[in-house]
């Protein structure tokens, strides 16, 4: 059974394959944060602007087997093109490695799908996964040393931006074997000093490429 939030097609709006035409599953459920305000204060990751509760989306529902749910990812992408080149899906949530398994990549691969996540890098992913996006959350046991791309968000506590504090855990993660390696600005209403902050760390750390949430700024989903 997976529970599914929603599922939309868009552009992707982040990191490496921003601009990419995409269809987004985003699953249901976190393990760093229940996803409801009340419980916001004790989560570990305390910043997420995500709504991954229920299945109440556009797409969203419970699909009893991997082949259902690849059934409505085909009928999302087929929507706006029919086309079986460059189809591509992104796995979200949430935490989409709470759900996401062999037999749904499996499902997918027969529909000529590339297959993409964003994790929190808490969980090793199963084989057969193209793209791995890690955004890593202070607190957490990062066990994802290995990916396609990094996406660390500054600051992740709004109050304490921590500047020296961020710079030893960037030196960390350049430590890791990723192949792109992004900072983004935290989203809420002080974000044009995170976004300065990001760029001021970007130049000191040139490793770092500054990802914006193109998304937002074109009014897409």
């Amino acid at each position: 059974m997976y529970t599914v939030k929603e599922i939309f097609s868009t552009l992707q709006g982040e990191g490496a394959h921003a601009g990419r035409v995409a269809v987004f599953c985003r699953f249901s459920g976190c393990n760093l944060w229940s996803g409801r305000e009340e419980d916001r204060a004790n989560a570990i990751c305390q910043f997420c602007d995500t709504d991954f509760v229920g299945t109440n989306g556009p797409g969203g529902g419970k699909f009893a087997t991997a082949q259902e749910l690849a059934k409505s990812i085909v009928e999302e992408w087929t929507t706006m093109n029919r086309s079986n080149n460059y189809r591509y899906v992104v796995f979200t949530g949430g935490e989409p490695l709470l759900q996401l398994d062999q037999e749904l990549i499996k499902a997918l691969k027969e529909q000529q799908f590339q297959i993409a996540i964003e994790t929190n890098g808490t969980i090793i992913p199963p084989t057969g996964i193209d793209w791995v996006c890690v955004s890593p959350k202070d607190g957490s046991d990062l066990l994802v040393l290995q990916a396609d791309e990094i996406k660390y968000i500054v600051p992740q506590k709004e109050l304490i931006p921590q500047k020296e504090l961020i710079l030893q855990r960037l030196k960390r993660f350049e430590q890791m074997n990723f192949r792109h390696f992004f900072l983004q600005a935290m989203d809420s209403p002080s974000q044009a000093k995170h976004l300065q902050l990001a760029i001021e760390l970007c130049k000191e750390r040139p490793l770092w490429r500054l990802s914006t949430q193109q998304h937002k700024f074109l009014n897409l989903p």
